[in-house]
């Protein structure tokens, strides 16, 4: 009796495997069959409509960006190439409080939801609606979806600088029960912005306490992230007692100098409250941020670069300082002239950043901003750079411990059942890079710039990105919370 050879529809064979736990590579051969990790090991008695040569290239769980602004971008420009070309293959969206559903507008929307486009952008009254589109549009990535507060806060308040009444909280929580019933992954806050700072942390301790049922959790761009940031993240850890949920710091950063250096005290918050419940966070890898332009951060004291303004468009690109100086005003009048902008804030210290990227509970989220016409490089680059600078050039941490970062740490801690590990039976979302070619080519010059380096990715199985171009496949779709078992969920904090 010959025993006949097993059949899968793609074989890659020879790679350097780096199954996304942290542990050292191995060389081995997987096989995809029917959306899904087949077999590993050595498969050279396997038959494969397509046989992928690795030679010994790493392959890798495609990568998952927890932290992005791709809410609208993934149904408006479903090739996604931005996150396509690094080798992302599942996007987290309505971070910082903001998300394109559930929203109804009454006139534009409010800063900072306008990074999502302008009002016709918000056409998903429900979050249901949301899903539908997401699914209609096929994009090239997967998508899972939080809820944003200040997206709630804007349904149901007639103006944002005052706290809710327990009438909007209910109205609130209303939206946000429906959404998680549609399979939302959590609650977002972004309590720096203005839209948001007027919430006291009671409305937001109120509006988490359906987030347990749900196994869903709570992410936060923090109260600050300057001064008075250990006050921020008590805050922070304070919902999650309350609503006994885990909780994800979004883009940890000591933003300011006179907060320089001081990475050292807020992870050691961070690992004290870690003994006590489930929280993580996630940084990108750079040492400037980028949102809207924020009059009160322009003190003189760092560069802020403009990056598009309504009422000047020609002044994108420039420093506020050299626009400052061009009009003859102070920085801070001429902020309020270029209003509504975008910025690149010039405001982190790079050891900080290295110690923030580099600790065992930091994952890895571009916060790239896809609607910018200037975007910081993060949008296109951020996991290539942490992968050849920080990993490869910098040695700050093993290429293992990076792709964990990437991956099954994210996948993990959002309830994204059977991703983030190369795995048989889980979702074969694959990407096969080069460990000595791999590279961030977007500068803050030169932002939408794909990177080198990254040679294959599959989503659910299906190859999407090759060599440097689309192959005009996708096979994204919406990722509802997974069912993984709530012990499963903390466990990864």
């Amino acid at each position: 009796m010959h025993s006949h050879p097993e059949a899968a529809d793609t074989l890659i064979v020879g790679a350097q495997l780096y199954d996304g736990t942290g542990a050292p590579p191995v060389e081995r051969d997987v096989a995809i069959r029917d959306g899904r990790i087949a077999a590993i090991g050595n498969l050279s008695n396997w038959l494969a409509e397509e046989v992928i040569e690795a030679n010994g290239r790493a392959l890798a769980p495609g990568f998952i960006d927890v932290h992005t602004h791709d809410d609208t971008h993934v149904i408006q420009s479903p090739q996604m190439l931005p996150k396509i070309t690094q080798g992302v293959t599942t996007v987290i969206v309505g971070n910082c409080g903001i998300s394109a559903s559930p929203v109804s507008l009454k006139g534009d929307p409010p800063d900072p939801m306008n990074l999502l486009g302008e009002r016709d952008a918000f056409q998903y009254p429900t979050f249901a609606a949301y899903v539908e589109a997401v699914n209609a549009a096929r994009p090239a990535v997967n998508v899972g979806a939080l809820i944003g507060h200040t997206a709630l806060r804007s349904n149901q308040m007639d103006r944002l600088d005052r706290a809710a009444t327990a009438e909007e909280i209910d109205g609130m929580r209303a939206q946000l029960e429906e959404a998680l019933s549609n399979g939302a992954l959590g609650l977002s806050s972004g309590l720096a912005y203005g839209s948001a700072f007027s919430a006291p942390t009671e409305e937001v301790m109120a509006l988490a306490e359906p987030l347990a049922a749900a196994g869903a959790l709570y992410t936060t761009h923090m109260r600050t992230e300057f001064d008075a940031i250990l006050d921020a993240m008590d805050e922070a850890y304070r919902v999650g007692r309350h609503a006994h949920v885990p909780v994800v710091i979004s883009h940890l950063k000591c933003a300011g100098p006179s907060n320089w250096g001081r990475s050292e005290e807020v992870l050691k918050s961070l690992e004290g409250a870690r003994r006590l419940q489930p929280i993580g966070c996630d940084c990108y890898p750079y040492n400037r941020s980028s949102s809207t332009l924020d009059v009160k951060q322009v003190t003189g004291d760092i560069d802020i670069t403009i990056t598009w303004s309504e009422p000047h468009p020609e002044m994108a690109g420039k420093l506020i300082k050299e626009i400052a100086a061009e009009w003859c005003v102070t920085q801070q009048e001429a902020g309020k002239r270029l209003q509504p902008a975008g910025a690149v804030y010039h405001n982190m210290s790079e050891d900080d950043v290295r110690r923030i990227l580099s600790h065992p509970a930091t994952m890895v989220g571009s916060d790239g901003l896809p609607n910018d016409p200037l975007p910081h490089p993060r949008l296109w680059g951020a996991f290539p750079r942490v992968l050849g600078h920080y990993a490869r050039d910098a040695k700050l941490l093993p290429l293992e411990e990076a792709v964990r970062k990437m991956t099954s740490l994210s996948a993990h801690r959002f309830g994204l059942a059977q991703r983030g590990e190369v795995h048989i039976g889980y979702h074969a979302d694959l990407v096969l890079f080069d460990p000595a070619r791999v590279r961030d080519a977007a500068t803050f010059e030169n932002p939408q710039q794909a990177a080198d380096g990254i040679d294959a990715v599959w989503v659910n199985g299906v190859l999407t990105y090759r060599d440097g171009a689309v192959t005009g496949e996708r096979a994204g779709h919406f990722v509802a919370r997974g069912a993984a078992s709530k012990g499963d969920a903390h466990g990864a904090f």
